[in-house]
C-alpha cells in the first residue's frame, strides 16, 4: 500500500506499482482549461486519475484498464477515495472503448507502456503493462484525437527518445504541443523522460527542464513544489 496525503493506493495485484512517472504526470498535467471530464487511458492502480481528482474540479473522471487484476484494484482504490462519486473505471481495451463510447473529454492522460526495445521479463502481466506493443503509440494518439474536445488537452509521459515520434504522430492529427518538460534524475544525468501536453490550438509551446534530485534523496525545489501536495514527506 502507498499512502499519499489525501488518498491511498493498494497495489498488491497490479503489475506496475506506484512510480515516479505516474506521480510526475499526475502532478504536472496542465489543467488550464478547467476540464469538466477526464479520461485516463490504461489507469493501472488508478494513481493518475486520483491525483487529477484531487487537483481538479472535474465532475467526471473515467479510467480504462484492460488487465483484470489492475481493473479490480483501481476500482477499489477509487471507491476508497474521497472522490469516489466522480471516478469510474471501465474494464476494457482501448479499441473496445473507442467502439462503444462517443463522448468527448476535456482532458486525456496516459502513462503508456513503452519499453519497446528492452528484454521482456516473461511475466505476461508485467510485460503487457510496460511494453509498447500492447498499446502502440499511434493507436493512443488516434484515440486521443477521437475523444478530445475542441478545447481539450492530451497529456502523457514517454521516454525522451520517443518525444519526436509522439510529436510527429500528434501533428499528423493536428494536435500541437502546448507544454514540454524534459526530466532528468540529477543535474549531470541524461534526459530520461518527456512530459508532453497537446491541444488543437497551434501555439508556441512552453519548453522547460525538471531535475528530480541533486543527490540521493536530496530533491530539488522544483520537484518538491510539483509533488508536495501528494507525497507525505515533501
Amino acid at each position: 500500500m502507498f499512502q499519499f496525503k489525501q488518498f491511498k493506493i493498494e497495489q498488491d495485484r497490479c503489475a506496475m506499482k506506484v512510480g515516479t512517472d505516474g506521480v510526475l504526470l499526475g502532478a504536472w498535467t496542465p489543467l488550464t482549461n478547467n476540464p469538466y471530464n477526464i479520461l485516463d487511458i490504461g489507469t493501472g492502480t488508478g494513481l493518475i486519475a486520483l491525483m487529477l481528482a484531487q487537483r481538479s474540479k472535474a465532475e467526471q473522471i473515467d479510467a480504462i484498464e484492460i488487465d483484470d487484476n489492475a481493473y479490480e484494484q483501481a476500482t477499489e482504490n477509487f471507491e476508497n477515495s474521497p472522490w469516489n462519486e466522480r471516478l469510474y473505471c471501465y474494464h476494457a481495451g482501448l479499441d473496445e472503448f473507442v467502439d462503444e463510447v462517443e463522448e468527448e473529454f476535456d482532458l486525456i492522460v496516459s502513462n503508456p507502456p513503452f519499453y519497446t526495445d528492452e528484454y521482456k521479463s516473461g511475466d505476461e502481466q508485467r510485460d503487457n503493462a510496460r511494453f509498447e506493443d500492447s498499446l502502440p503509440f499511434d493507436e493512443l494518439v488516434e484515440a486521443a484525437d477521437f475523444f478530445l474536445s475542441e478545447n481539450g488537452i492530451f497529456s502523457l509521459i514517454v521516454p525522451f527518445k520517443e518525444e519526436e515520434k509522439i510529436i510527429n504522430l500528434c501533428q499528423e492529427r493536428e494536435l500541437f504541443p502546448l507544454k514540454i518538460t524534459r526530466v532528468k534524475g540529477t543535474p549531470t544525468t541524461e534526459i530520461k523522460r518527456s512530459l508532453l501536453a497537446f491541444s488543437r490550438i497551434k501555439q508556441n509551446p512552453i519548453i522547460d527542464e525538471l531535475v528530480i534530485e541533486t543527490a540521493r534523496h536530496q530533491y530539488t525545489q522544483e520537484y518538491i513544489k510539483l509533488t508536495k501536495d501528494f507525497y507525505l514527506r515533501m
